[in-house]
């Protein structure tokens, strides 16, 4: 689905225009993103399996929650929208915890390079997996990872291409923190 996004410049500041994501994907213009990782207690993390029929990264295991930040729309807000349309997960901004935001760049093809800033969240998971509701045309499958699990998974990404292809230091970072918040 295309939308109207905001225009970063090359240090993640707001330029002040908006540009449809279409066009800053053929461009490579960089633009915001909100990822959520949700965890539960007992040290498991969250993944969804990105849609086949999306044009990045179809079919990997991906961070629990991601969508592009509209034109405009309050970060918070966002992340809050994202989890409820991806998951059907209803998160109150006091649920999420802010670990940073990382630059992320991806040559997926000749006319698609993305360029993005994700402003990452941790919030912890009190629900069945059952109970998560997947939109079709983002997410073809939920599961939780041990952390232990995940990490071994990581460590072999390069071959195995299970994963969507983040820095070792963004997922070592977001696990980290994770790790911090049980």
């Amino acid at each position: 689905m295309d939308e109207l996004i905001d225009v970063l410049d090359a240090q993640g500041n707001y330029t002040g225009e908006s540009i449809m994501k279409s066009e800053a994907h053929r461009k490579g213009i960089y633009h915001p993103s909100i990822h959520v990782w949700l965890y539960t207690n007992n040290g498991e993390i969250l993944i969804q399996q990105r849609a086949k029929g999306k044009d990045t990264h179809p079919g990997l295991w991906d961070v629990s929650v991601a969508g592009h930040i509209g034109a405009g729309e309050d970060i918070t807000s966002s992340a809050i929208r994202e989890v409820e349309e991806e998951i059907g997960l209803t998160v109150l901004p006091q649920d999420l915890h802010k670990i940073g935001v990382f630059e992320y760049s991806y040559q997926h093809n000749e006319e698609l390079l993305d360029r993005e800033f994700h402003h990452t969240f941790l919030s912890q998971l009190n629900v069945a997996v059952s109970e998560l509701v997947m939109q079709e045309v983002e997410v073809d499958d939920l599961a939780l990872i041990s952390i232990a699990t995940f990490k071994d998974e990581l460590k072999n990404n390069a071959q195995t291409k299970k994963y969507v292809p983040y820095d070792p230091e963004y997922y070592n970072t977001v696990l980290q923190a994770i790790e911090k918040q049980l």
